[in-house]
């Protein structure tokens, strides 16, 4: 299940943040796999927002293939514009964003 923890507000700064990143995951012809899940957990809780990017070759839709990259890293999903979504995940350790008041 896809964590909804975030309000209106910090989804919108958020959204505004991720127009400046580049997408660090790729979903590719193998779909969502357990490596692929890894390497986004890992990219999460360095960065707390990641992009992600279904490329053509992709079995899944993108919809789909982020929504199970989402529940599989426990993460909150931002967006979802076309073939990239956002997704984050508070890194209560070491916090990277700052949301305003």
């Amino acid at each position: 299940m896809i964590r909804k923890t975030l309000t209106g507000k910090q989804k919108n700064f958020l959204r505004k943040v991720g127009t400046d990143l580049d997408p660090v995951v790729n979903v590719g012809k193998e779909g969502v796999t357990p490596t692929l899940v890894d390497s986004a957990k890992d990219a999460i809780t360095k960065r707390e927002l990641i992009k992600v990017r279904v490329l053509q070759n992709s079995p899944e839709e993108p919809k789909d293939a982020i929504e199970r990259l989402t529940e599989r890293v426990d993460a909150d999903l931002v967006q979802v514009i076309g073939r990239n979504g956002l997704l984050f995940k508070r890194n209560f350790k070491k916090p990277q964003i700052e949301f305003p008041e």
